[in-house]
């Protein structure tokens, strides 16, 4: 017997015609214009929440997510250093940095499901469209901070680093999740705090409090990471601290660099015995 949640999905579904999971996550990987993109996560995952999409996956993701014309795209060795936040220039650097980070995010959510989601309990594509729906969040607010701040998304360079992982990963949920939730968003955890501080310090009170949002969210969003990761590992009878350090050794390419906020990876389930043995 199908699974409740499921039942209900395409129950509901079935009395609007609606398209399925995995259409409606292409549709938001295919989207390049950034207003467009966020219309078409929160659709998304408001239409999953009401009902209206069918649980079916018979649709591929792309190879690549559709980008806008700006802003160009560099190597990661290739991208400016940025400064402190100590001037408005600075800080505009920095918030574009993290508004690509939070639009490259809101593809990984949605590719994360359309292409691993067959198989696996309704509960995997709540938890990730409630992801894709906050990450599209994130970005709509950090956009607009850019424009109070005389700037605007697609102004500075940028690098697609967080897809690279995501397409070095696209064959396995496990090494998916190790490398993405586990490993990049955990990183968020441990750098936010210092941005924030640093933030307040130069009086920018109000870019301060988006990225306390946004790290709040986090903490859920690599709880949720570590959750799957630990299903996906023990469905195959494995241990996970060990397969995480064997898929992050395998499919990631940069190190894990102290210090560590300890206590929110804690709090999101990744506790030291995952990524203390294998840090720089």
């Amino acid at each position: 017997m199908p699974p409740k949640c499921w039942r209900r999905h395409a129950r509901l579904a079935e009395t609007v015609n609606a398209e399925n999971v995995a259409g409606a996550c292409r549709s938001v990987l295919c989207a390049a214009d950034p207003r467009a993109k966020v219309a078409a996560a929160r659709r998304a995952a408001r239409d999953w929440r009401l009902g209206r999409l069918r649980h079916d996956f018979d649709t591929a993701m792309p190879d690549q997510p559709a980008r806008p014309a700006e802003p160009l795209l560099l190597l990661p060795r290739d991208m400016p250093r940025r400064g402190g936040a100590g001037s408005l220039r600075n800080q505009i650097a920095l918030i574009h940095a993290l508004a690509h980070i939070e639009f490259s995010a809101i593809d990984l959510a949605f590719d994360l499901i359309g292409r691993f989601g067959a198989g696996l309990p309704c509960a995997f594509v709540d938890d990730w469209m409630k992801v894709g729906a906050e990450e599209a969040m994130h970005f709509a607010l950090l956009d607009r901070r850019l424009r109070q701040l005389g700037s605007h998304y697609g102004a500075l360079a940028a690098h697609d680093g967080l897809w690279d992982a995501a397409h070095e990963t696209r064959h396995d949920l496990a090494a998916r999740l190790a490398v993405v939730p586990m490993v990049l968003e955990a990183r968020a955890l441990d750098v936010a705090p210092p941005t924030i501080e640093r933030l307040e310090r130069v009086g920018d009170l109000t870019s301060a409090r988006i990225l306390r949002r946004i790290l709040s969210d986090e903490i859920k969003h690599v709880e949720a990471g570590t959750r799957w990761f630990n299903f996906a590992v023990n469905l195959q009878d494995l241990s996970p601290a060990p397969t995480f350090r064997n898929l992050v050794s395998r499919h990631f390419r940069g190190v894990l660099k102290p210090p560590f906020n300890d206590s929110a990876r804690r709090q999101a389930g990744l506790t030291r015995e995952f990524y203390a043995p294998i840090a720089d």
